[in-house]
This record gives structure tokens, C-alpha cells and sequence, in this order.
């Protein structure tokens, strides 16, 4: 059955499974009934039909054995400047920290809405898998443009230095994740040094899931103009690839095999320019995955991306 919806996907979704070169395409572990749903869904972003058929794999409030701190504040907008901590019960070791950064095509989006598992289900997993979990928001265009969400990153990962530690972090093991919008915002924060609360940085690697690199290289949408501008001539020097590039940071990039086309081109892009600076590490691509079910999978028995995600924290 896989195999035939895989073939289904490539006959169906031309040129989704290239392969770049400096690659590796993780197999699919989508369960066959939501493959050949997200293959029906196509390669597009739909957050409702795809988190409908992830939130029943998800687990519900209470969460056993997770102590979980809501909307703590690191900055004055009392909406958007606030994080989610989630830490064992249990206390042991300092453990690294995931800070999750979620999208939202720069005007939307949120850390959590009402009782939807995500994105509880990246930080539960990370506590699961020996981390803390902080999940993060940011303040949205069109009322806040570049570099609005760059300096709202700086000032969680400043509050995250500051306090993690009394809640079982290590603050000098901070791995910055972001998706799509998210991951655009973590590679701008990358990218700039203008941002970094400390050299480098201040953390100890980025993980950069389905993400926008280079908005001069990318279609001018409603959502990119309303962060970076209407006038497409700052683009260039709003490029986080030359910064990426000249970066120490240790650095993941992925995407999924269903992302819409510019996905994998930016996905590439970043590679090339990581490449071309003699810091190449596999690109990853998720077989069987959709730009959303990437993340929404986190947490569940479809481990792909979260493998992925815990040998570059931990090294193996």
C-alpha cells in the first residue's frame, strides 16, 4: 500500500520527489490512511484538514509527569511577547532546551490556540526525549514588520539564558527551531549579528523546518511583503543566506516531499550557500510528508523529522 501511494504521489505531484544532490530523503513513516489523505490535500498548506488528522494521535491536557508554566512574559506586548516552559516533574541533570518558533505566513499564527494539541506536541515530545520545551511566539505583520520578530526572538533567547536554569535548562545548550514563517524568522535572527543577544548567537544550534531564506528568491505573496515591505530592492540585503553561511552555528535544514515547489527551492538554496562555505550537512527530506503534517506529527509514533531533530541535539 505505501508503495503505491508513493508511486501515486510522484505520478500525481510532479517533481515532488527530487532528490538534491548533498541530500537524504528519510522514509516515509506516515500511517497509509493519512498518506493518502495528505496526497489528496496535495502540495499545499492547509493547517485545518491536515491538523484534523494529526490532533487524534495527539495527547490531551492533563500531561503526566510534564509541569507546564503558560504565557510567561520576556517582552511589553502582552500577547505576543510571551513563551510556554515545559519541564519534567522530575528533576535530574541540566538538560539542552528546544525552542520552538512556530509559523503562520508572518501574519498569523500562534504558540497554542484554545485546546488544539499543537504545539504542545513538539515541547512534550521534547521532554520526553531528555530536553526542555519552550514554545514562543512573535509579533505579526502587517501592524509589525522586519525586523519586528527578529527582535522579539533575541529578547525569549535572552529570557531563556536568564531563567532556564532554575527550571532544569541549560542555557548553553538553547536549540533554536523554527517552521516555515518560523524558521524564516530563525534564519533572519542567524543570519543578522545585529540581533544576537550573545557572540554567535547565544545558542548552540538552529533547526530550520520548510523555512524562507532568501525573500528576493521567493515569489512576492501577501504574507512576505507584509513582513519584509513592498519595495522587493531591500530583499537582497534582507537575506539570511550570506550570515547563514558565514555562521559557525551548527545548522539543520529540512522540508517535506508535499511542500509547495519554493520550499524546495529555498531548502536547496540554503544548502548550496551552507556548501559553498564548507559547513555541508545532509539536507533533509521528509518522504510522504506535507508542509504541516511535518510538524504535526511530532509526538506520535511517525518519529521521521523528531529522529532527526534528536541526533543533531544530542549528537548520535
Amino acid at each position: 500500500m505505501r508503495i503505491l501511494l508513493a508511486a501515486g504521489a510522484a505520478l500525481a505531484l510532479a517533481g515532488c520527489a527530487f532528490q538534491p544532490a548533498g541530500s537524504i530523503a528519510l522514509p516515509s513513516r506516515v500511517p497509509d490512511a493519512i498518506a493518502a489523505q495528505l496526497v489528496q490535500i496535495g502540495r499545499v498548506i492547509d493547517p485545518p484538514k491536515t491538523g484534523a488528522l494529526y490532533a487524534p494521535l495527539q495527547q490531551r491536557e492533563p500531561y503526566a509527569g510534564v509541569h507546564v508554566a503558560r504565557a510567561e512574559r520576556f517582552g511589553p506586548d502582552a500577547e505576543r511577547n510571551v513563551l510556554d516552559v515545559f519541564t519534567p516533574q522530575a528533576r535530574g541533570a541540566p538538560r539542552p532546551v528546544l525552542v520552538f518558533v512556530h509559523g503562520g505566513g508572518f501574519v498569523a499564527g500562534a504558540r497554542r490556540t484554545g485546546s488544539s494539541p499543537f504545539y504542545d506536541n513538539i515541547a512534550l515530545w521534547a521532554v520526553k526525549h531528555g530536553m526542555v520545551g519552550v514554545n514562543t511566539t512573535y509579533r505579526l505583520a502587517p501592524q509589525h514588520k522586519w525586523p519586528a520578530a527578529q527582535e522579539d526572538l533575541a529578547a525569549a533567547i535572552q529570557w531563556v539564558r536568564e531563567n532556564i536554569a532554575a527550571r532544569g535548562g541549560d542555557p548553553d545548550r538553547i536549540y533554536l527551531m523554527g517552521h516555515s514563517a518560523g524558521a524564516a524568522h530563525v534564519a533572519q535572527y542567524v543570519g543578522h549579528p545585529r540581533f544576537h543577544v550573545e557572540p554567535g548567537g547565544g545558542i548552540a544550534g538552529a533547526i530550520l523546518v520548510s523555512g524562507v531564506f532568501d525573500p528576493s528568491s521567493m515569489p512576492a505573496s501577501p504574507g512576505l511583503q507584509a513582513y519584509f515591505g513592498s519595495d522587493a530592492s531591500v530583499y537582497p540585503r534582507r537575506s539570511a543566506l550570506p550570515g547563514m553561511a558565514a555562521s559557525r552555528l551548527p545548522m539543520m535544514v529540512a522540508y517535506a516531499e508535499l511542500d509547495p515547489s519554493d520550499f524546495h527551492e529555498q531548502a536547496e538554496q540554503a544548502q548550496a550557500a551552507l556548501c559553498g562555505a564548507g559547513r555541508c550537512r545532509p539536507l533533509v527530506q521528509l518522504r510522504g510528508h506535507s508542509h504541516m503534517s511535518e510538524v504535526y506529527a511530532i509526538n506520535t509514533p511517525d518519529t521521521a523529522l523528531a529522529d532527526a531533530i534528536r541526533a543533531f541535539v544530542f549528537g548520535r
